[in-house]
């Protein structure tokens, strides 16, 4: 067995949208910005125009051949992980998965305050599960909204002043 050990970092995370050009506009009210107009390795633009896949791309991914598309990458901040939005014709939706079901449910991002933020998006027409609620010891505070296409987008505003200390392990102590 090999001693050396795997080690990754942050690369994307894919959601695939129906609408492009609505949802970069959404994710833009989120503070997000377009980072590129495209996906280069997988040859994918954000132009009006859909362009196929590259074979061995649509294999890697999983996709059937001649799948078509557009797409952009996005950003909050300068860092990691990036958003990427793709858009594929002729594909069929399906309902996103939601907050009781396995697999990747929702994206998180952090709130410096929460209740502002809430009623910004509101009046920018975002659609809420519900407002801001406390969770646990208002160890934080959670909102959750949806993309255009439903995919859930959990809004936090942690108050780590009062979470459990960590042990030594990362463990909580009881």
């Amino acid at each position: 067995m090999n001693d050396q050990t795997i080690q990754f970092a942050w690369g994307h995370i894919n959601i695939n949208v129906s609408n492009l050009e609505r949802s970069i506009a959404f994710y833009e009210k989120l503070g997000f910005e377009v980072y590129r107009h495209g996906i280069p390795y997988l040859d994918l633009t954000r132009d009006a125009d859909t362009t196929a896949v590259p074979d061995t791309s649509a294999r890697a991914l999983g996709l059937p051949a001649e799948t078509q598309g557009r797409a952009c990458i996005m950003q909050l901040g300068r860092g990691y992980p990036k958003l990427d939005l793709t858009e594929f014709e002729n594909r069929t939706p399906k309902t996103p998965l939601s907050n009781g079901d396995l697999g990747i449910v929702r994206l998180c991002l952090v709130s410096q305050n929460l209740e502002e933020d809430y009623v910004q998006l509101r009046a920018e027409g975002v659609t809420f599960l519900s407002a801001p609620q406390p969770c646990k010891g208002d160890m934080a505070d959670i909102a959750i909204c949806r993309d255009p296409d439903g995919t859930l987008i959990e809004l936090i505003q942690a108050h780590r002043d009062k979470w459990p200390p960590l042990t030594p392990k990362g463990r909580r102590r009881d």
